[in-house]
């Protein structure tokens, strides 16, 4: 029988496969974490999180842009000049994008999965183009 974390990461490793990219550990631990994450990371962030296999902040920006290129990932910038990842997933309103809440206080970012344009905002807004992205910003819970 296998382990549930050992199938997680053959599907991994099949998923950056079909994609095309070499599925390397390092890339394979990129996909685990943001599977994991509840809101985008930077890669700062990334990189911290996978000091401890040895992965250089070099190869992290590299994954993730390269991850990024192929739709595995969703890079957004939110205003702030940083780069942030996100996982593409086949569910839903995660494949097309959906919108991001930023704390102006303390920086939060934290995904709206549920929050989706009406029928009426998508025809308005085709008449501009198309919509990638919607940002919030705010005051949090914890700062307001």
């Amino acid at each position: 029988m296998k382990q549930p974390g050992l199938e997680q990461s053959e599907n991994i490793k099949h998923t950056i496969r079909e994609a095309g990219l070499r599925a390397t550990t390092a890339r394979i631990a990129t996909l685990k974490l943001l599977h994991t994450a509840t809101s985008p990371l930077t890669h700062a962030e990334v990189a911290e999180e996978l000091r401890d296999l040895s992965v250089d902040k070099a190869t992290v920006f590299r994954n993730l842009n390269d991850m990024a290129s192929v739709g595995l990932l969703r890079r957004t910038e939110l205003g702030d000049r940083v780069w942030r990842f996100e996982l593409v997933t086949e569910e839903g309103v995660n494949r097309s994008g959906h919108p991001h809440f930023v704390c102006v206080d303390c920086g939060t970012v934290s995904c709206m999965d549920e929050i989706k344009l009406t029928a009426g905002s998508i025809r308005l807004s085709q008449e501009f183009g198309e919509v990638t992205e919607i940002l919030l910003r705010g005051h949090c819970n914890d700062c307001s």
